[in-house]
């Protein structure tokens, strides 16, 4: 046997020998656990969890099991082709792999799917197959493929346009803590698509995604913090999340900061800036 390290050693050795004797009468389970123990030693090396990382390791336990059949594996090994980790860069075969892990009904390769459908990567760019595939995943409650639907309706890409829609599907991902989709459902009630016009809703959905760092919605709420447009207006505010966004590229972000720090008084902005570097708490106050 491979030499193997600590804890994954073990889920290998145990994962074996439990079920071959346990199930010593059923074949069909044991190769089913089998691939299950191999895929969890994938998952231990693509991590670095008690193992030093190491994609190709990953890749070759994840193909061993792909190849016996294992939906989470072929998924994983298909996100290692498409992403050029520990194998060559090949659209075409992560396609493949999210194929056979889709037919057997798993939601994040069928997400994964559409993904590369709506970019057209390995494969022509297909809104209309990208739609199927993320409503598939959808109705499986994975937010990723909630909020990619609502965007092809709120953008009309294979499907009709439709705002309702579009909204439905952003909340169902944004009530599971999908940072993108909070940060849409912010950008509908800002701009009244499908919702009457709501900035103080806007506000709130763009609160809950930039406190998860995420960029868009910082700038956003930073452009509401420093109009006091539905929230009380709030420099400081305002500036840490222009600062946070700008450093991690909105170039929109970095010229409202600019902007803003001609209006600013000498106190306001050395509490932004001190707020700035542990940035969470500015939510806090």
């Amino acid at each position: 046997m491979l030499k193997l390290a600590g804890r994954v050693r073990a889920v290998l050795l145990i994962a074996l020998f439990s079920y071959a004797s346990v199930n010593a009468g059923d074949p069909t389970r044991f190769a089913r656990d089998n691939a299950v123990a191999l895929y969890n030693i994938g998952v231990e090396h693509a991590n670095g969890k008690d193992v030093p990382q190491d994609f190709a390791e990953a890749a070759k336990w994840y193909r061993i099991a792909a190849e016996k059949g294992l939906a989470s594996a072929q998924n994983n090994l298909g996100v290692m082709y498409r992403n050029g980790q520990g194998v060559p860069q090949n659209y075409a075969e992560a396609m493949r792999l999210y194929q056979l892990a889709a037919e057997q009904g798993l939601a994040r390769a069928q997400y994964n799917l559409g993904v590369m459908y709506t970019n057209g990567q390995g494969v022509p760019q297909n809104y209309a197959e990208a739609v199927r595939l993320y409503q598939l995943a959808a109705e499986q409650g994975l937010a990723d493929a909630q909020n990619n639907l609502g965007m092809r309706y709120a953008n009309s890409q294979g499907v009709p346009q439709n705002y309702a829609e579009a909204m439905r599907l952003y909340q169902l991902a944004a009530e599971q803590g999908f940072a993108q989709a909070q940060s849409n459902l912010g950008v509908m009630y800002a701009n009244s698509q499908g919702v009457p016009q709501d900035y103080t809703e806007a506000a709130k959905w763009y609160r809950k995604a930039a406190e998860q760092g995420h960029v868009d919605a910082l700038y956003y709420f930073g452009m509401q913090s420093a109009s006091g447009q539905g929230i009380p207006q709030d420099y400081v505010t305002a500036h840490v999340c222009f600062n946070i966004a700008s450093a991690r590229g909105h170039d929109e972000a970095r010229h409202a900061r600019e902007k803003l720090e001609r209006d600013m008084m000498p106190g306001q902005l050395a509490e932004a800036q001190r707020l700035s570097r542990t940035w969470s708490a500015v939510f806090q106050r």
